[in-house]
C-alpha cells in the first residue's frame, strides 16, 4: 500500500508503472502524465479531450512516450517545487545526481511571453558527479494509429504525421531514426541541457528564456495557490493542510482557463478493475461537479474560479429545453464525441477495451437539475448575484423538474442497466426546488412558488415513504429496494433534505460503516448488480462523503479517523485517482480524479468546522473566503509531495 510515510513505489508486472508513480503538469488547457521513471506516458495535445501523442500508460509496446533518464542503474525522487505545479523528479547513480524539472506555460504567460501554450519545457542539471543520460523522444499520433516520419532540423528533430507535428528542440544534438529521435548525453557537475517539445511549432531554443518562463510559471502557481500566514485562522488548518493544497492544485490543472469547466480527470481507461472492461473516458466535464466544487473552491480563496463555474451552470441552463440538458459535456460545451473502442491498444496491464467518449451523454440523469441549481445558489451563498436574466435561464429548468421527478433515470452512478427510480435523483430534484424558493425569496423574482413549493413536499414525502427502509434500517438505492445500500444516500444531511440528527440519518450512516464501509476507510458505491462483470474498488469520494456526514452529526472523532485511514491512500505527489482496490490497496481507474480531490478538500472543510459539510445552507452561514497571498520562499516541498522509484537503467521500457 503507498503511503505519505513510505514513498517507495514498487514497478508492477508488464513493463506498466503503478498509477501511484505518476505526476502531473499541464497548461489549464491539457495534462500531462510524468512517471517517476522521467517518461511522460500520457499526454494529448492541443487540449485534454484531443487524441494522444503519447499513450504508453495504455500499451507499453505502441503507445509512446518522451523520456529523460540515466542510461545506468538509479534512484529516483519526484516532487514538487514548492506551492507550485512544476514538477521535478531527481535521480540518484552511483557516479552523481541530476534532475528534470518538467513545466508548462500557463495564460497568461504564455500570451506575454509569446510562448505557445502547446509546449513541454524539460530543464536537466546535474547537481553533482557526472550523470549519463538517454533521451527517448517517440511520440505516437492518434491514440498510437499514426507512427510518424522523424527528421533532423537544426537545433533538433520533428516528427510528421499525416496532420500533426511536434518538435523537439535540443541543446545538445538528437540522432533520428524511423521510429524515434533521442541522444545520450553526459553531464558534469553544474550542466544544464533543455529539451523543449513544441506542438504544432518550433520552439525557440533560448535557455535564458526559458529559465525566465519557469521562474514565471513558479511566480504564477505560488500568486494563485492558497496560503495562510502563521496565526490566521484557516478554514483548512490542521495536519491535512498540504494535501488540501496540493489536491486545489490539481483542481486548477483540471479547469479549462477559457470556460471554467472542470475535466473529471485528464485519462481515459484506467481500469476500474484491473484486466476487466471497466474502463471509461473521464476527460469532459460532469454537471454534477458544481454541487461539490464550489465551497472547496471558495473556501480556499479561488472566488473566481467558483464565478466562472457559476457562469457555465447558467450556460447550460440556457441551451435549450430543459429536457434537452446533458450530464456530460465537452469542456468547451459541445457534445460528448460518440463512445467508441481503439483495439488496436492493449490497455493498462492487459485492461481492454480502451475507450474515448463516453455513452453516459445520452443518459437521461434528473439528479443534474438540482445540481446545477445547488451549485448556482452556492455561489451567490460567496457573493455572485442573481440577475434577471440568470434567472430567465434557471425558471425554466427549476419548473421542468415538477415534470420530470417522477421518472426513472440512471442515477448518478451511470447504471448501464434498465431505468430506476433512484432515491439520490429524487433527492437531487428536491434540492432544485427547495434552492430555486430561496433564490426566489431573496430575490423577489417572479415565481410560481406554490407550485414548487407543492411538488417539493411530494417530492420529500415520497423519498421518506419509499426510500427508506425498515428492514434495512436504511435509506436504499432506489424505490422497491428493501436491503440494496447506495453511498449517496450520506448526501441526505449534507444537502439539508434531513437534519444530521434525523434518527433515520443516524441508522444509515451506521448501516453504512457497517455494509460499505471495507479497511483503511475505504466505502464501496452500491451494492447489488450494475449489469457489469467484474468488480470495481472503493470509491473514494464516498470516503469522503461519510467524513462530511459524521462530522456534521457530530461523531467527529470517527470522521477524524476514516478521514486519515483515507489519506493513506494519497499517492506521495498528493494525488488520488477515483478508486482504491480495497485487497492491494492501490489506485484505480482515471488519475487524477477530480471528485476525488473535490471530497479530500470538502472533507477536510467538515473536520475544520466539526459540523458542517459545507453544502447545507440551512446548517451553516458561508464564511469570507481566506486571502490568497504569495509568499516567495523556495524551499523545497516536504516528503509529502514526493515520490521515489528504483529503477535498473532502461531494461524495462
Amino acid at each position: 500500500m503507498t503511503s505519505r510515510d513510505s514513498n517507495r513505489v514498487q514497478s508492477n508486472d508488464e513493463g506498466y508503472k503503478p498509477l501511484e508513480e505518476y505526476g502531473i503538469i499541464g497548461n489549464l488547457e491539457t495534462v500531462a502524465l510524468v512517471g517517476s521513471d522521467g517518461a511522460i506516458d500520457w499526454c494529448c495535445f492541443p487540449h485534454v479531450e484531443s487524441s494522444s501523442i503519447f499513450a504508453r500508460i495504455l500499451d507499453d509496446q505502441r503507445g509512446g512516450h518522451f523520456t529523460v533518464q540515466p542510461t545506468r542503474s538509479f534512484e529516483a525522487v519526484q516532487e514538487y517545487v514548492d506551492r507550485t505545479n512544476v514538477l521535478q523528479t531527481r535521480f540518484q547513480t552511483v557516479s552523481g545526481q541530476a534532475t528534470v524539472t518538467d513545466f508548462m506555460p500557463v495564460p497568461p504567460l504564455a500570451r506575454e511571453d509569446q510562448t505557445p501554450m502547446e509546449t513541454i519545457f524539460r530543464r536537466v542539471t546535474c547537481e553533482h558527479g557526472q550523470v549519463e543520460l538517454r533521451v527517448d523522444f517517440t511520440p505516437r499520433f492518434e491514440y498510437a494509429r499514426t507512427t510518424p516520419t522523424f527528421e533532423s532540423i537544426q537545433e533538433g528533430a520533428i516528427a510528421r504525421g499525416d496532420e500533426e507535428f511536434t518538435v523537439l528542440s535540443s541543446s545538445v544534438p538528437l540522432s533520428v531514426s524511423a521510429q524515434s529521435a533521442g541522444t545520450t548525453v553526459t553531464l558534469e557537475e553544474g550542466d544544464t541541457h533543455w529539451f523543449v517539445l513544441g506542438y504544432g511549432h518550433e520552439p525557440p531554443l533560448e535557455s535564458d528564456d526559458h529559465q525566465g518562463i519557469l521562474d514565471d510559471v513558479v511566480d504564477y502557481w505560488r500568486d494563485w495557490v492558497h496560503t495562510c500566514s502563521d496565526g490566521d485562522e484557516c478554514s483548512v488548518g490542521g495536519p491535512w493542510h498540504r494535501d488540501v493544497v496540493r489536491s486545489a492544485l490539481v483542481l486548477k490543472l483540471l479547469i479549462n482557463h477559457e470556460t471554467g469547466a472542470i475535466c473529471a480527470a485528464p485519462t481515459t481507461s484506467l481500469p476500474e478493475d484491473i484486466g476487466g472492461v471497466r474502463n471509461w473516458d473521464y476527460r469532459y466535464n460532469w454537471i454534477r461537479d458544481a454541487a461539490f466544487t464550489v465551497r472547496a473552491l471558495t473556501e480556499l480563496g479561488h472566488v473566481e474560479e467558483a464565478k466562472d463555474y457559476f457562469d457555465l451552470c447558467l450556460t447550460h441552463c440556457s441551451r435549450g429545453p430543459p429536457s434537452d440538458v446533458n450530464p456530460v459535456y465537452s469542456v468547451y460545451g459541445d457534445p460528448v464525441p460518440d463512445e467508441r473502442t481503439l483495439d488496436h491498444l492493449s490497455g493498462y496491464r492487459g485492461s481492454a477495451p480502451v475507450r474515448v467518449g463516453n455513452a453516459a451523454a445520452d443518459q437521461h440523469q434528473v439528479d443534474v437539475y438540482g445540481e446545477l441549481i445547488h451549485g448556482i445558489y452556492e455561489t451567490t451563498r460567496y457573493g455572485k448575484t442573481v440577475d434577471e436574466d440568470d434567472w430567465t435561464a434557471m425558471y425554466d429548468l427549476i419548473d421542468y423538474v415538477c415534470e420530470a421527478w417522477e421518472e426513472p433515470d440512471a442515477g448518478i452512478w451511470e447504471m448501464r442497466t434498465d431505468r430506476q427510480q433512484f432515491v439520490y435523483s429524487k433527492m437531487m430534484c428536491w434540492v432544485a426546488l427547495d434552492r430555486g424558493l430561496k433564490i426566489a425569496a431573496e430575490t423577489d423574482f417572479d415565481a410560481p412558488t406554490d407550485r414548487w413549493e407543492t411538488c417539493r413536499r411530494e417530492i420529500k414525502e415520497t423519498v421518506l415513504e419509499k426510500g427508506y427502509s425498515e428492514t434495512a434500517e436504511s435509506f436504499v438505492s432506489a424505490f422497491g429496494d428493501e436491503d440494496r445500500l447506495d453511498a449517496t444516500s450520506l448526501l441526505i444531511p449534507l444537502v439539508g433534505f434531513l437534519p444530521a440528527d434525523d434518527s433515520r440519518v443516524q441508522s444509515t450512516i451506521d448501516a453504512i460503516l457497517d455494509r460499505l464501509l471495507v479497511d483503511g476507510g475505504l466505502v464501496m458505491r452500491y451494492e447489488g448488480d450494475d449489469g457489469l462483470p467484474g468488480e470495481e474498488g472503493a470509491f473514494l469520494l464516498c470516503s469522503f462523503w461519510l467524513v462530511s456526514a459524521l462530522a456534521q452529526s457530530g461523531r467527529v472523532d470517527e470522521a477524524e479517523a476514516i478521514f486519515e485511514d483515507t489519506r493513506q491512500h494519497v499517492s506521495p505527489l498528493g494525488l488520488l485517482s477515483e478508486e482504491v482496490d480495497s485487497e492491494e490497496g492501490i489506485q484505480l481507474g482515471n488519475v487524477p480524479q477530480a471528485f476525488s480531490h473535490i471530497g479530500l478538500i470538502n472533507g477536510a472543510l467538515a473536520l475544520s468546522t466539526e459540523s458542517d459539510s459545507g453544502l447545507n445552507p440551512d446548517e451553516a452561514d458561508a464564511k469570507p473566503p481566506a486571502e490568497n497571498g504569495a509568499r516567495r520562499d523556495t524551499q523545497g516541498s516536504a516528503a509529502s509531495d514526493c515520490t521515489t522509484r528504483s529503477q535498473a537503467g532502461s531494461e524495462t521500457q
